[in-house]
């Protein structure tokens, strides 16, 4: 998945990639990671909008930058939720959809190599 590769370029931590599309409508999967500062975040958040091709994935909803604590992409059947650590631990998205299922990134990064091949 392109958004993770983009991620880990710009250092993103604790990248996880749930399935949801069992247990909501919201999206097919949330993409979730931390940034050490609100520079981070926002610099996150700025490599995806401008590395993610438009017609692919058109951004239908951004959240949060000014703040940079949470930050919330929405591209449809993929919402990115980039937190500071102390709102990820708050929030706790992981536990609160405890029952989607988490997906191997490292998995996908080595299927992207291969096509990239």
């Amino acid at each position: 998945m392109e958004a993770v590769r983009l991620l880990t370029e710009k250092k993103a931590r604790e990248i996880v990639l749930l399935e949801m599309g069992k247990l909501t409508l919201i999206a097919d999967y949330f993409l979730i990671c931390s940034g050490t500062s609100k520079i981070q975040t926002q610099a996150l958040c700025d490599h995806l909008k401008e590395n993610l091709p438009d017609e692919r994935h058109p951004l239908l909803r951004l959240e949060g930058y000014q703040e940079g604590s949470w930050i919330l992409l929405d591209f449809g059947e993929l919402v990115i939720h980039i937190f500071l650590p102390e709102e990820r631990s708050f929030y706790n998205l992981e536990r609160l959809w405890g029952g989607a299922e988490a997906i191997d990134i490292e998995h996908l990064a080595s299927l992207s190599d291969l096509q990239r091949e």
